[in-house]
C-alpha cells in the first residue's frame, strides 16, 4: 500500500491556511534550490478557495510557473475554465500562468496541444496538487473509455484529451488532463478534499489500490512518493 499521511482540520478556513502555507514553502524551497518553481493546481471548488490565501504570501512570484492539472475545452473567459480563476489570482502577482486548453474542440487534438505546451516547461513539477470529485475522478481522469489513455500514457507524455462518459451533468464538456505519469513525476503530490463522503471514498480507493474502479485509486496505486491528504468535514 502507498504511504499516505492524513491532515485533519476543523474547517475549510483552517485547511486553507495550512495548505497555503505548505504550498508557499514548496515554492520557496524550489526557487532556493533551482532558481524557479513549477506547480500544477486544481480547479473544482477547494483549490480556488485556497488560492487567495496563497496569493497573500510574499513569494518570488516572477520565478513561479503555474499550470492547471486539467481544464475544460471552453474559451478562457468562460466561467467553467480552470485557467480563468488561476490567471485572475496569480497573473497580477507576476507569476507565469500557462494554459493547457487550446481553442480546439477535438479532445485528441487538444490533448496533443496541451502535451506540447507542457513539454516546453522544466519537468518534473515541484508540486501536483489534486482534488477529487464525489465520483472518484481526479484532475480530469474520469471513469469511462478514455480513462486508460490517461492512466497508461507513456512516461514522456504529460497530457491527453479526454471525454468523460457519462458526461458530468454540471460540466458536460470534453477536457484535457495531466496523465498519471505526469502527476506522479512530481516531487510532491498533495490532495485536498472536504466532507465525510469523499473521505470514505478516498480511503476505500487507496485500500483497493490497483483493483480500484475509481480513477483516484488507480492513480495513487502507482505512487512511489508519500501523499499528503488534507481534509476537513
Amino acid at each position: 500500500m502507498i504511504e499516505v499521511e492524513w491532515w485533519e482540520y476543523d474547517s475549510l478556513d483552517e485547511l486553507a491556511d495550512a495548505v497555503a502555507g505548505d504550498v508557499g514553502f514548496i515554492i520557496e524551497s524550489a526557487i532556493d534550490a533551482r532558481g524557479s518553481s513549477l506547480i500544477a493546481v486544481p480547479g473544482g471548488s477547494t483549490g480556488p478557495a485556497i488560492f487567495p490565501k496563497l496569493a497573500k504570501q510574499s513569494l518570488p512570484w516572477k520565478k513561479l510557473t503555474i499550470v492547471p492539472t486539467d481544464d475544460r475545452l471552453v474559451p478562457m473567459d468562460d466561467e467553467r475554465s480552470n485557467i480563468r480563476g488561476i490567471a485572475k489570482t496569480f497573473l497580477p502577482l507576476g507569476a507565469r500562468v500557462v494554459p493547457i486548453a487550446a481553442d480546439i474542440q477535438d479532445p485528441k487534438l487538444a490533448g496533443n496541444s496541451a502535451d506540447a505546451r507542457l513539454q516546453d516547461l522544466p519537468w518534473p513539477p515541484d508540486l501536483v496538487w489534486l482534488g477529487m470529485g464525489s465520483d472518484g475522478h481526479t484532475a480530469s481522469i474520469f471513469a469511462g473509455p478514455d480513462m486508460q489513455d490517461a492512466l497508461d500514457a507513456p512516461k514522456a507524455r504529460r497530457a491527453v484529451g479526454v471525454t468523460p462518459d457519462p458526461m458530468p451533468a454540471d460540466m458536460p464538456v470534453p477536457r484535457v488532463t495531466l496523465t498519471r505519469a505526469a502527476i506522479l513525476s512530481a516531487r510532491t503530490v498533495t490532495i485536498t478534499i472536504t466532507g465525510q463522503q469523499k473521505r470514505d471514498l478516498l480511503e476505500q480507493a487507496i485500500a483497493d489500490g490497483q483493483s480500484s474502479k475509481l480513477p483516484i485509486g488507480r492513480v495513487l496505486a502507482e505512487a512511489e512518493q508519500p501523499i499528503d491528504i488534507h481534509w476537513c468535514p
